[in-house]
Formats: C-alpha cells, structure tokens, sequence
C-alpha cells in the first residue's frame, strides 16, 4: 500500500478547522471540485468497461442518478442493489461510474443539486461502501482511507504530479475553507431526465413554502402529469396549449420538449413564482428558435376577462396540484367553464387535471362544483409509465373534463 500524504494545513489558519478538514473532507470536496483533466481520466476508466456492464448495474445507475438530481430523500436509494453490486470483482469500476453519473456528471457541474445534499449524498454514499464491508469493526475507517488512497491514485496517476502532490491538497484546503465559511443557497437546481435524451433543469427553493407561497417547488401532480403527457403527445401537438398554475414549469416544459404543440402558455399569478417560472423557461431553452411559441402569463383566475381568454383561445387546458383550497375552487371551476365555453377552431376543448387527492372532502366538492356548472369529468385510468422520481405513495387522480 504506497503511503498517504496529507499536507500541512498552513494557510487556513485556524486548529479548529484543521480538525473539520478529514481524508473524508478532502474525498467530497475533490468530488465536487475535480479538474477537468482529472475528470477526463475517471471518464476513460469508465469507458474500459462498458462491455461488460450487466442489466442490473445499468439500472442502479440510472435509478441513482435519477433520485440524485431529483434530490430526493436519500433513503429511498437503491443502497442494498449498490452494496451487493460493490461485491463484484467490478466494484471499483461501480463507485467511479457512479460518480460520473451524479456529482462529476456535466449537468452537475453547470446546474448542480444544493451543496447541502451533495455532501450527504457522498457521506450516505461512504457509509455505505464501509456497511458493505466483511472487515472488522474498524472497517469504516480502512474503507474511508482506501477510498480516500484510491482518489489519490486517480489524481496523481501521472508521474508529473508526483514531486508536487501537496500543491492541489492544499489548494483543497482552501477551497474547503471557502465552502465551509459560504452561505447555503435557499435556490437549488433539480433536473429530470427525458427518455428521448436531454434533461428538464429547474431552478427551484429547498423550502417548501417561500416568499408566501407553495409554489416555488415542484409537487408530484405535476410529475404525473408530465408522465402522463409524454405517454399520450397526442393531445398537445400542434394544438394551442394553456397550463394553470404552472409552478416551476416542470409540465409545460416536458409538454414543449416531446409533445409538439403549436403555442404553450404558461401561468401563474404570485409575482416570485412567474419570475422564477420565466427563468426556467428559458433556462430550458424554449425561447430558442425552431420550438413552439411560448409565453408565460399572469392570470388571475378571479379577475381575468372573458376578452383575454378568447385572445388565448387553447383549444387544451391543463393544470396540476391546484384543488388544494376549498376557497378558490369555486373561482376555478368558475374560469374552467368559461374556457371550455369558448369556441376553437380544431376539435372541442380538452381539459386535463392532475390532482394529488390529500383532503378527499376537498376534492369531492371540487367534483360537485364542476357538475353544478354543466363540466362533465371521466376519470383516466391508464397506465402511466414511471419516467421521474417521487413519491408515488400520494393518491394522484387524473380527469378530463369536457361540456
């Protein structure tokens, strides 16, 4: 076993923090942070073997990526597939793959999940390379040191780096001494992979509720509902398309990705939630050339004029997550029926509603208001394919109403 190095800490100046700055501080960061170059030779060791990678191991990736930059609790990873994975002759070959797909993946790099839950996703992920270790109880701390030798193995492989090995450590600990001393953002990036290649970045809030609202962060109806689009781009393409309360965009976006429609309108009416929504949007770049025209609107559903909805006439509606307040489903319903009142010129007006059903005597009187107006409803039963993670646990109900 070549002998470790670990440097002097001789700029940050401070014995406390020399004490925070652990072989496994010094793993995270270089995760996070790794050059170029050294990102470049990780990528050719993953590449030897793509050959012979298995089903399983594909799927453990791809799950694990996609929970990553979800963020997603860590306990709903795959951890058990992974250790008994890391039992194989390949594990190495796994661990560094794994990296490649979540922290060192390009996306990461330009629009990364908060640093919060990078550094417990690498400490869960630690922890659970030594659980899967036979040794003794000292197991832990042998897997940290390997893990953390094996690093240095990759970053020093060329011989040129030899004589001046403790030039990046150092560098290390500075920069840890910056990350450790900066504020944590309140505003994160979740991406959401398509199956047809790309990804869906959005720039969201970590806490549930901000600026007075709910809707700076994505709720499953809306996964569901941009599950359910991609399943069936009939129903948008080449058709003018109005979204209510579209959020983060997550749906509009998977809808102007894959679906084709010929004019998708974005809506809101909270000032934080249509400047964060603009971004978005065009963080995804819907307002490049060759797309769908796309705009993003306040709309007050209470106060909106019949004048402006024929000027959007959509011939489809879609909304998620908004039969949640048993005081707006009357001004909702209410704007729903004036829209399915107005005449297009393809076929008759779609409305689809995803609903995440938390309080169902809330929901049943959103139902009763839609009959009392003439809106007929029929639920859609199908089967959805299961493309973004989330918490499927939640009762989500899908319907489309019609006159």
């Amino acid at each position: 076993m070549s002998k470790l190095y670990f440097p002097r800490c001789t700029r940050v100046g401070s014995t406390a923090l020399w004490d925070i700055l652990s072989r496994r501080a010094l793993v995270f960061l270089r995760i996070l942070q790794f050059p170029q170059k050294i990102r470049g030779k990780m990528s050719d060791r993953g590449k030897q073997g793509d050959n012979v990678h298995d089903a399983a191991k594909k799927n453990i990736l791809a799950e694990f990526q996609a929970l990553f930059f979800a963020m997603r609790s860590l306990s709903s990873y795959p951890w058990h597939s992974f250790e008994r994975a890391l039992q194989r002759a390949d594990s190495s070959q796994i661990f560094v793959e794994l990296l490649e797909r979540t922290c060192l993946h390009p996306v990461c790099q330009k629009k990364p999940p908060s640093a919060k839950y990078r550094r417990r996703f690498l400490t869960e992920l630690i922890k659970r390379v030594g659980a899967s270790s036979s040794r003794s109880a000292c197991s832990f701390f042998v897997v940290d040191l390997c893990f953390y030798q094996h690093v240095c193995f990759v970053l020093f492989l060329n011989p040129q780096h030899e004589a001046t090995a403790s030039e990046p450590l150092d560098e290390l600990y500075d920069a840890l001494a910056v990350v450790l001393a900066s504020e944590e953002q309140c505003v994160c990036y979740k991406s959401y992979f398509l199956p047809a290649g790309g990804a869906i970045t959005l720039a969201e809030n970590e806490a549930t509720i901000s600026e007075g609202t709910t809707g700076m962060v994505t709720w499953e109806a809306a996964l569901y509902l941009a599950e359910w689009a991609l399943g069936n781009p009939q129903a948008f393409q080449h058709r003018v398309v109005l979204e209510l309360g579209s959020g983060m965009g997550l749906a509009g976006v998977a809808v102007c990705r894959s679906c084709h429609p010929k004019r998708y309108t974005f809506s809101d009416c909270h000032p934080g939630v249509l400047r964060r929504l603009r971004d978005n949007v065009k963080l995804n770049g819907l307002e490049d050339p060759g797309g769908p025209r796309v705009a993003v609107e306040e709309l007050d559903w209470g106060a909106v004029a019949d004048e402006r909805l024929r000027d959007l006439r959509p011939d489809t509606v879609i909304a998620a997550d908004v039969v949640y307040d048993p005081d707006v489903i009357d001004t909702l319903v209410s704007l729903l029926r004036r829209l399915l009142a107005i005449p297009v010129l393809t076929r008759p007006s779609d409305i689809y509603i995803a609903s995440a059903v938390r309080n169902p005597d809330t929901y049943a009187y959103f139902r009763r208001q839609c009959g009392k107006v003439g809106l007929r409803h029929q639920v859609l039963t199908e089967p959805v394919a299961r493309i973004f993670p989330y918490n499927r646990t939640s009762a989500i109900e899908m319907i489309r109403l019609h006159l």
